[in-house]
């Protein structure tokens, strides 16, 4: 009798203690997550509806990059006069999760999409995550003073937005929710919200494709061979060649914003020169491969042979567009970048070209970004499980030989790449250098 008490009260402190309010907890973040996936899931959608009417519109008028110095200023005019509180982009976001301090302003949305158009409209290189995860944060915490939400919830809240953005902007709403977990902190998880951060990815992603039919570009590996222990061996140099692709187009993004920010005090004028710069350098080489998403060039990578040097072309178009304040995303670009390595790679490393530039994509992506898991899981969404050790093992050498840099620098490094470099016992290493 006693053990059948005893059971009976543990029964109902589970049911009053967990049970319970883990459907409360549900309800109210399906809520939540409907609300905001709708509303970031449609906002992705005419983003990338106002996107490809750029640059189809570009490439169809091509004396529009000839103009790139006069979009540049009204970007960075716009962003100096109305932008000052939100110019920080993405990093804004990882430093209120750290530090809320003040709601995010909602004019972040319609102001990084305005300047993503302009800037693939007149001929910058950029990519759009950005963007979307710009969108899904500002749009996200306006909740946080409508339901009125404490501290804890609010980082849930922006988690949630950043999961619908990425998610419905790429079409991979499990990495998406993943990135937005992964990205917050370097070398840690945080599972406080991995509930809001799914239900928001999968809404938003429905929302997008599914409601609004926008265009996700598909992309294919059509052979994967089998997993012998050499193949294994060779995603090693491969791996370690899209890690420092990924340092260096960190580096490169860094440079060119620091040396513009040192040379030209007046804000505006940076995108004046930039632009100027990049439009000058495309007419010089007579082609519009290396601005804009470069979505073309990605797709020719998995099929047929590019230039060697096609990789370190969009590493210097994009880290001078995005360095000299023209504004957009790096993931596409570094798509682009980790597509087209992986294709020259293909000549010295025996593994197929469509498999390696698959490797590539996502590989850079995660060196840059910090986020092996994300990434794997992106190419598992992407290219199909047959895909996953190939890819889940380049996304993680590629982010160990990236080294502590990437292009948040506002990421705090929780724990060390390898534990070889824990000197702070688990304490937080600081920022990213």
């Amino acid at each position: 009798m006693l053990e059948k008490a005893r059971d009976l009260i543990h029964v109902k402190r589970f049911f009053t203690k967990e049970f319970v309010p883990s459907i409360q907890y549900t309800i109210k973040w399906l809520v939540l997550a409907i609300f905001i996936g709708l509303l970031v899931g449609t906002a992705s959608a005419f983003f990338l509806f106002g996107l490809e009417w750029a640059t189809l519109f570009r490439e169809e008028h091509v004396y529009m990059i000839a103009l790139l110095p006069v979009g540049g200023f009204a970007i960075g005019w716009v962003y100096h006069k109305y932008g000052q509180s939100v110019v920080k982009g993405n990093n804004q976001l990882l430093e209120e999760f750290y530090n809320p301090l003040t709601p995010i302003p909602l004019r972040m949305a319609p102001l990084v999409v305005f300047g993503t158009i302009a800037t693939h409209l007149f001929g910058g290189s950029a990519g759009r995550e950005g963007t979307a995860v710009q969108m899904g944060g500002a749009i996200a915490d306006r909740f946080t003073k409508w339901f009125k939400l404490d501290a804890i919830d609010r980082k849930a809240i922006i988690t949630l937005g950043v999961a619908a953005g990425f998610a419905s902007v790429f079409g991979t709403p499990l990495a998406g929710a993943i990135f937005a977990l992964e990205w917050l902190i370097v070398g840690r998880v945080r599972y406080e919200a991995i509930l809001p951060a799914f239900l928001g990815a999968y809404v938003a992603d429905y929302a997008c494709a599914d409601f609004w039919h926008a265009h996700h570009t598909p992309y294919e590996i059509p052979f994967i061979p089998s997993l012998t222990l050499l193949n294994i061996l060779w995603i090693i140099p491969a791996g370690i060649c899209f890690g420092l692709a990924a340092r260096l187009f960190s580096k490169a993004t860094q440079f060119f914003g620091a040396a513009f920010k040192t040379s030209v005090r007046y804000p505006p004028l940076r995108p004046v020169i930039g632009g100027a710069m990049v439009a000058v350098l495309v007419f010089m080489i007579g082609t519009t491969k290396y601005i804009g998403l470069g979505v073309p060039t990605i797709e020719e990578a998995f099929n047929a042979p590019l230039p060697w040097y096609d990789f370190l072309a969009k590493t210097g178009f994009t880290s001078l567009t995005l360095g000299a304040g023209f504004k957009g995303g790096e993931v596409t670009p570094l798509f682009y970048i980790g597509a087209t390595l992986g294709n020259m790679l293909s000549g010295v490393i025996p593994l197929p070209m469509a498999l390696l530039a698959g490797m590539g994509f996502v590989a850079v992506f995660s060196g840059a970004t910090n986020t092996p898991l994300s990434c794997t899981l992106m190419g598992i969404e992407l290219f199909g499980a047959e895909s996953g050790v190939y890819v889940g093992l380049a996304c993680v050498l590629a982010y160990l030989f990236s080294g502590h840099s990437g292009i948040y620098g506002s990421q705090v490094i929780g724990s060390p790449k390898h534990i070889s470099l824990d000197q702070n016992k688990g304490k937080s290493l600081g920022k990213l250098d």
